[in-house]
């Protein structure tokens, strides 16, 4: 988890007993990363639902931008990861890549394009989260229902704002829904730097006089 914060998380998955493996010096150092990324995702947030004339373009280029180094970087890691992860990582870094190009352009086309995007983006986004959770353990399947409700909800005042008022309305709801989801990631990830400091303030562990470490990963000296 202390890999640069880049998972899904949830607030109430983010105590300070989520980090017990995590050592003080990895803590330093990838605590200001999720400060940095939660601050800015609730900063774009935020500037997108109060920036009527260019809120969407914001938002769909943030994450653009987002996923395209995200994937950058998972291209990059591949040749340390396991070989599973590594295939993974192989083929999620190019899609990512390409996804989030393809996102800041047409956040840079128009305001009107970026807004359409969304308007169809979000509950799909929305509908397969709630069929990912689903599919998963009975705790995640009760975050599913929820979210599928969420999503039907959502889907059904998209289409009656479009066809009740017009589709360019609908869309400017489509992205305050998109910026209210991307603030609620920033907020699980600030709690998460937050136990995380906590975790860096703590002492390194003292080794035994004459230990090169060598030893400490597999157990201890004992073993």
């Amino acid at each position: 988890m202390a890999n640069g914060g880049t998972g899904i998380l949830s607030a109430g998955s983010l105590g300070a007993s989520t980090f017990p493996a995590v050592t003080p010096q990895a803590a330093r150092r990838t605590w200001p990363q999720w400060l940095g990324l939660g601050v800015a995702l609730i900063a774009v947030a935020v500037t997108a639902i109060l920036w009527d004339a260019a809120g969407a373009r914001l938002l769909v280029g943030a994450l653009g931008v987002f996923f395209a180094v995200r994937g950058a970087a998972l291209v990059r890691t591949a040749g340390s990861l396991t070989d599973v992860l590594a295939a993974r990582a192989r083929t999620l870094g190019p899609v990512a890549v390409a996804g989030g190009l393809a996102a800041v352009a047409v956040a840079v086309a128009s305001e009107a394009l970026a807004a359409s995007v969304l308007l169809v983006a979000v509950p799909v986004v929305l509908l397969g989260a709630a069929a990912a959770l689903l599919a998963r353990g009975p705790a995640a399947r009760r975050g599913g229902l929820a979210l599928l409700v969420w999503s039907l909800l959502v889907s059904g005042l998209l289409i009656g704002t479009g066809l009740g008022q017009s589709w360019a309305r609908a869309g400017g709801v489509a992205t305050v829904v998109a910026a209210l989801a991307v603030a609620g990631l920033g907020v699980p990830l600030l709690i998460g730097a937050v136990n995380l400091r906590e975790v860096a303030s703590r002492p390194e562990p003292v080794r035994p006089a004459g230990c090169a470490g060598c030893a400490c990963g597999a157990g201890g000296c004992g073993a």
